[in-house]
C-alpha cells in the first residue's frame, strides 16, 4: 500500500548534490521511524538512511557515510535525504518508507510497512 510521495530526484553528474523530500499525504507518521532505501537495475533493494521517531538518532549505510544527511521535519510529515559528492554507483530508485517498530533503526525492508513509488537518480560519470 503507497502512502508516501518522494520528489526531488533526477539526472545529474558526478560530484553533484540533490535534496529528496517524502512526505505522507493524509496521514501522520510523527511516531513512526523513517528510512530510505535505494534499488538500482538487477539488484536487490538495499538499506540507505534511517531516523527515529524521536529526531535523535539516526543510522547510514557505509558506502553513503558523510555523504548523505537525513533529517526530518515533523511538523510537516516529511523526511528529507540530502545526497551529496553523487558518483555513479548511486544511480538507482530511492524508496522512503515507515516502520511503526521503534526497536532500533531498522535496515531490513521487510521491517517498513507503508512505501513510496519511489524517484529515480540517475549519476552520470
Amino acid at each position: 500500500q503507497v502512502l508516501l510521495a518522494e520528489s526531488g530526484g533526477g539526472t545529474v553528474q558526478a560530484g553533484a548534490s540533490l535534496r529528496l523530500s517524502c512526505t505522507a499525504p493524509g496521514r501522520t507518521f510523527s511516531l513512526y521511524n523513517w528510512g530510505w532505501f535505494r534499488q538500482a537495475p538487477g539488484k536487490e533493494r538495499e538499506f540507505v538512511s534511517a531516523i527515529n521517531w524521536a529526531d535523535t538518532e539516526t543510522s547510514y549505510e557505509d558506502s553513503v557515510k558523510g555523504r548523505f544527511t537525513i533529517s526530518r521535519d515533523s511538523a510537516k510529515n516529511a523526511v528529507y535525504l540530502q545526497l551529496g559528492d553523487l558518483e555513479s554507483e548511486d544511480t538507482a530508485v530511492y524508496y522512503c518508507a515507515v516502520t511503526p517498530s521503534r526497536n532500533g533503526l531498522a535496515r531490513a525492508p521487510t521491517a517498513y510497512d507503508f512505501w513510496g513509488q519511489g524517484t529515480q537518480i540517475t549519476v552520470s560519470s
